[in-house]
């Protein structure tokens, strides 16, 4: 089912894409286009998310240490 739900997904992707730049190809060609496009699209993505989330979480870590620390001076120690 995924295999047809890549082709369907891929064949819509590829259509846009080839009118969009205005490339005239036949059907297998712009199924392939689209297809491949979802391959690299979806993979440059991914690593996106992975390297936003890995940020993200970094920044997350630094601001809750930041807010430890100002409790901590500000009600613990006196």
């Amino acid at each position: 089912m995924a295999f047809f739900y890549l082709m369907i997904i891929g064949a819509a992707a590829g259509f846009l894409a080839t009118r969009v730049m205005r490339l005239e190809t036949d059907v297998p060609t712009t199924v392939a286009i689209g297809v491949f496009g979802a391959l690299i699209g979806g993979g440059v993505l991914r690593l996106l998310v992975w390297a936003l989330g890995t940020v993200a979480g970094f920044v997350g870590a630094f601001l809750g240490a930041l807010a430890l620390i100002w409790v901590w001076k500000t009600y613990l120690r006196k």
